[in-house]
């Protein structure tokens, strides 16, 4: 496979490792694209720690020079900006992509820009269900309509930080759980970009984004990220709880979300998808 890879933080360097841990054999190339003031330290990461991932490797800071090395399959994981500004060009040249951003589709004018880019370039644009699980039934009940759906999320104070809930909570001080946020999906996913991820898939797999009821909760008990939801359809009812470890470099992120990007890469490679 020759891969690529928007972005270089924490979830393209866990998803890395887990390459290098699981591959039966090394990909044929590998492209990164990075900021181009992190070039250079990409390059070196790459040729240290990851020397052996991929048969060749390139480094570049533009979706052009991505497109010129050919990959077969390009995974974002470097946030809402980079999903505007590099996967468009990227579908309409025909390439699949993975989106970890997926909150980024909260953009209404986005989401049809993606869309259409995908249709135009022959190329699918591939949601992976992170830190959920359930999406494919969700995305099955779907098809019926008539689906309600509530999503709750909690997280350690921690990982609020740098985000609005600074704003209407003392998230230091907090002894016991606290809602801080109630609203759609559309509102979670564009107010807390690092944060609600899930809440936007959940919303693009069922009733949409402002059919889709939001809470997010900061709770000094939770050892982890904690994602429920409930749905009720005309032809099932189900609930789903999930307690994520968040990634060793980021509390915002769960660390399953990487696991989830691993199995799409995993199910391109292997002679079986599940």
């Amino acid at each position: 496979m020759r891969l690529g890879l928007i972005g270089f933080g924490n979830i393209a360097l866990t998803l890395l490792g887990q390459l290098a841990e699981t591959l039966d054999a090394p990909l044929e190339h590998l492209t990164v694209l990075c900021l181009p003031e992190m070039t250079g330290e990409t390059q070196a990461r790459l040729a240290g720690d990851f020397a052996k991932i991929a048969k060749e490797a390139a480094v570049v800071s533009d979706a052009g020079a991505l497109l010129a090395d050919r990959p077969d399959l390009v995974v974002e994981c470097a946030g809402h900006g980079a999903v505007t500004a590099h996967v468009p060009p990227v579908l309409r040249a025909g390439i699949d992509v993975v989106i970890v951003s997926i909150g980024a589709m909260s953009d209404a004018a986005l989401e049809r820009e993606l869309r259409a880019a995908a249709a135009g370039g022959g190329a699918r644009l591939i949601l992976p269900a992170g830190a959920i699980g359930g999406i494919d039934l969700l995305a099955a009940l779907g098809a019926a309509g008539g689906l309600e759906v509530r999503y709750r999320g909690s997280k350690p104070p921690l990982a609020w930080r740098g985000t609005p809930a600074e704003a209407v909570t003392d998230l230091a001080a907090l002894s016991e759980a606290h809602t801080f946020f109630t609203g759609t999906a559309r509102e979670a996913a564009r107010d807390f970009p690092r944060n609600a991820n899930v809440a936007a898939t959940l919303a693009l797999a069922g009733a949409g984004f402002e059919a889709t009821h939001v809470e997010l909760v900061a709770d000094p008990a939770a050892l982890g990220n904690v994602h429920e939801y409930s749905v009720v359809s005309p032809l099932a009812k189900y609930s789903m709880r999930i307690e994520n470890q968040p990634s060793a470099g980021n509390a915002k992120t769960s660390v399953s979300t990487v696991y989830s990007v691993l199995r799409e890469i995993r199910n391109r490679i292997g002679p079986v998808a599940i």
